[in-house]
């Protein structure tokens, strides 16, 4: 499994585009389908909504990799 740690700059990141940002989505159009799909999971929770807010102290799960958001310094 392959732990990413993102920075927010910012109060939220919305989660297609977090996926891309990452590149573990190769468009926002990609992003959308797999999370239509269920591939994606947020806090332990499968997450169906493109658009879903994340915040720090999050954990986004796709396949073996696994995102914590975290807070800027």
């Amino acid at each position: 499994m392959t732990i990413h740690r993102f920075q927010l700059q910012g109060e939220f990141i919305e989660l297609n585009v977090l996926l891309k940002l990452l590149g573990l989505a190769p468009s926002g159009g990609a992003a959308k389908a797999l999370i239509a799909e269920g591939a994606v999971g947020v806090d332990g929770e499968i997450e169906t909504r493109t658009r879903r807010k994340l915040r720090p102290g999050q954990i986004v799960r796709l396949a073996d990799e696994e995102i914590h958001i975290v807070a800027a310094n």
